[in-house]
C-alpha cells in the first residue's frame, strides 16, 4: 500500500474540512450552509473533481443511516402533546393535503401528456415526500420561529408516513392495472400499513426504553449515550423487521418526549452532538448525486420537478384554509416544502423491484429531480422564512 494513499478517516477529516469551508462561503453569499454542503460535497465527489472516488463514496454508506435517525429524532420533539393540544388539527391536515396534492397533479400532467397510467401513478406517488433534513438544517441555522416554523415542522414529519401510504397504495393500483393475472389487491395495501404499524409500536417501545434509561442516569453524559444508543438501535431493528427507520426514530422520540418530564435537556444535548453528522451527511448527499443524468430527464423529469412543487403549493393552501390556519402559513408554508430526497429515493429504489417495468425511468427522474431540489430547495425555504418575518435580521446574514 503506498504510504501517500489517504485512509477512510482522511477522507472523513477532508469531508468536514471542506464543509466547515463551505459554510463560511455560504455566509458570505448569504445562503443556507446546507447549500454549500451539497455544493461541496458534488463538487469533491466522483462526477466531478473526483477528489472522493465511487468506492469512497460507498464506504460513507453509513452516514447518511445514522444522520437520518437523529433528523427524525430531532422532528419528533416537536410532537409534545402540549403543542399538538394547541396547534390542532392543522400539521395533520395540510400534510394529507399538500402530499396528496403534489401526487396529484403529477399523476393528472403525465396522464394528460400521453404517459402510461401505471407508470405515472407511480411516480406521482413519490411526488408526496418532502425531505425534513434539509428544512430541518435550515430553521435550525436562522433559528427561524414563528407561526410558519411551528406548522412546517411536524407537517414535514408526518409528510413521509403520508408518502408511505401513498405509495403502497399506487404500486397495487398500477399492478392490477397491468396484471394480465389475479393480483391480490389487498395484500399490496396491506405492505404499507404493516410497515407503519410496526414502526409505531417499535419506536414506543424504544421511546419507553430510553425514559427508564434517562431515569436511572443523571449525569448529561450517560443519558447522552443512551439517546445515541436508542436511535441507533431504533434505525437498525427498523431494517431488520421491514419497518421504516425514519418514521422508528421519531416515534421513539415523540413517546420520549411525551413520557419524560425533562426531555428536553436530552434533546439540547443531542443538537450540540449531530452538528458534524449533518454536515456529513449532506456532504455525503451531495457526493452521491450524479450530475450526469440531467440531460436524460426529458419532458417527463421537467414535468415532476415543475407540477410536484405546484401540486405542493396548493395542497398546503388548501390545508390550511381548511384547518383555518393564520394567513401568514397560507402563503408561505408551500414554498418551504420544495426539498425531496431520501425518502423519494428509496422509494425509487423500491420501485424497481415492485414495478421493474418502470424502476429505472422512475429512479432516474427522482435522482434529477433530487439534485435539483436539494441545491435550491435550501435557499427558497430561507426566503419564505425570511419573507414569513421568521428569521430575525441579526441572523439572515448567518
Amino acid at each position: 500500500m503506498n504510504v501517500f494513499e489517504l485512509n477512510i478517516y482522511a477522507y472523513l477529516a477532508i469531508a468536514l474540512l471542506l464543509s466547515l469551508l463551505s459554510s463560511k462561503l455560504m455566509g458570505w453569499v448569504k445562503l443556507p450552509n446546507v447549500t454549500g454542503y451539497l455544493v461541496f460535497g458534488l463538487l469533491a465527489g466522483p462526477y466531478c473533481l473526483k477528489i472522493l472516488s465511487h468506492e469512497i463514496v460507498a464506504r460513507f454508506a453509513i452516514v447518511p443511516d445514522i444522520a437520518l435517525g437523529f433528523i427524525a429524532f430531532s422532528i419528533g420533539a416537536e410532537f409534545k402533546y402540549a403543542y399538538l393540544k394547541q396547534a390542532g388539527k392543522t400539521p395533520i391536515v395540510i400534510a394529507i393535503l399538500e402530499g396528496i396534492g403534489a401526487s396529484i397533479f403529477v399523476v393528472l400532467i403525465l396522464i394528460l401528456t400521453g404517459h402510461d397510467a401505471a407508470f405515472s401513478i407511480v411516480l406521482g406517488a413519490i411526488a408526496a415526500a418532502t425531505a425534513p433534513a434539509a428544512t430541518l438544517m435550515v430553521v435550525r441555522q436562522y433559528n427561524a420561529q414563528g407561526p410558519v416554523t411551528r406548522t412546517l415542522l411536524p407537517v414535514v414529519a408526518l409528510d413521509d408516513m403520508v408518502a408511505i401510504i401513498v405509495f403502497g397504495i399506487s404500486v397495487a393500483i398500477a399492478k392490477a392495472i397491468n396484471s394480465t393475472e389475479g393480483v391480490s389487491l389487498a395484500a399490496t395495501l396491506l405492505s404499507p400499513i404493516i410497515e407503519i404499524g410496526s414502526s409505531l409500536i417499535l419506536g414506543v417501545l424504544l421511546g419507553t426504553g430510553l425514559k427508564l434509561l434517562t431515569d436511572r442516569f443523571a449525569d448529561p453524559g450517560m443519558r447522552l449515550a443512551a439517546a445515541i444508543a436508542m436511535i441507533l438501535a431504533g434505525t437498525g431493528l427498523a431494517m431488520m423487521l421491514g419497518a421504516s427507520p425514519l418514521l422508528t426514530c421519531m416515534i421513539l422520540s415523540v413517546a420520549y418526549t411525551n413520557l419524560a418530564s425533562d426531555s428536553e435537556a436530552v434533546f439540547a444535548q443531542i443538537d450540540r452532538f449531530t452538528p458534524p453528522l449533518f454536515m456529513l451527511f449532506f456532504f455525503v448527499s451531495g457526493a452521491e448525486l450524479d450530475i450526469t443524468i440531467l440531460p436524460s430527464v426529458g419532458l417527463i423529469g421537467v414535468l415532476y420537478i415543475v407540477f410536484r412543487v405546484i401540486g405542493k403549493f396548493v395542497g398546503s393552501l388548501t390545508g390550511a384554509e381548511i384547518a383555518h390556519a393564520e394567513p401568514v402559513v397560507k402563503k408561505y408554508l408551500g414554498f418551504t416544502l420544495v426539498p425531496q430526497a431520501g425518502v423519494a429515493i428509496g422509494l425509487a429504489t423500491l420501485a424497481t423491484r415492485v414495478i421493474p417495468e418502470y424502476g429505472p425511468q422512475i429512479q432516474t427522474v427522482v435522482l434529477c429531480a433530487t439534485v435539483i431540489y436539494e441545491l435550491v430547495g435550501p435557499v427558497i425555504t430561507k426566503i419564505a422564512l425570511q419573507r414569513a418575518g421568521e428569521i430575525n435580521p441579526a441572523q439572515q446574514a448567518a
